[in-house]
């Protein structure tokens, strides 16, 4: 039994749990993946939100297009976790890493106003009351956590993230 398993997982590059099929290994991927895609637009969301609205830009300038970039780069992120994967568009890790990314990049930027103040906007310096701020807090962590939880299962599991396809096998084996 354990070696129909393994050969199983050798041929498709899915791991099946008690013998129930491929399609049993797919699905918590694939939830795993949303919830990473749905983090990013919340990243997005709080961010437009912050900002007063797609129309608006916040001042100085180089902050509103900051958050233009996190906003875009949400999207992004969440069509790039959604749309790679096993049998799908680019690598896995792709996603992960820009989840990592998109997480971390406004979170450090956020304790950093609170902290020392960024150019130009020297305002917000001990505004630690901010329930936008807050909320962008841990949906940023949230993703930074799983991204980084996924690149690190992806590290360990390598065989599994890149395998599929016609010729998968060949590449197992070799």
């Amino acid at each position: 039994m354990a070696q129909q398993g393994m050969a199983q997982r050798a041929n498709t590059g899915r791991v099946t749990v008690g013998g129930a099929g491929a399609q049993a290994g797919i699905a918590p991927d694939i939830a795993v993946r949303l919830v990473g895609a749905l983090l990013a637009l919340a990243v997005a969301a709080v961010h437009v939100t912050d900002q007063g609205s797609l129309t608006a830009l916040n001042s100085p300038a180089w902050i509103g297009w900051s958050y233009r970039l996190i906003e875009v780069g949400g999207v992004l992120t969440a069509l790039t976790l959604l749309l790679t994967g096993p049998a799908r568009l680019g690598r896995p890790w792709c996603g992960w890493a820009a989840g990592v990314l998109l997480g971390a990049g406004p979170f450090l930027a956020y304790v950093a106003s609170r902290t020392v103040g960024l150019p130009g906007d020297p305002g917000d310096v001990g505004n630690w009351g901010y329930w936008v701020g807050t909320v962008s807090l841990f949906v940023e962590a949230a993703l930074v956590v799983l991204s980084a939880g996924m690149l690190l299962g992806l590290r360990r599991h390598p065989s599994s993230a890149v395998m599929s396809g016609p010729g998968a096998a060949r590449r197992n084996l070799s």
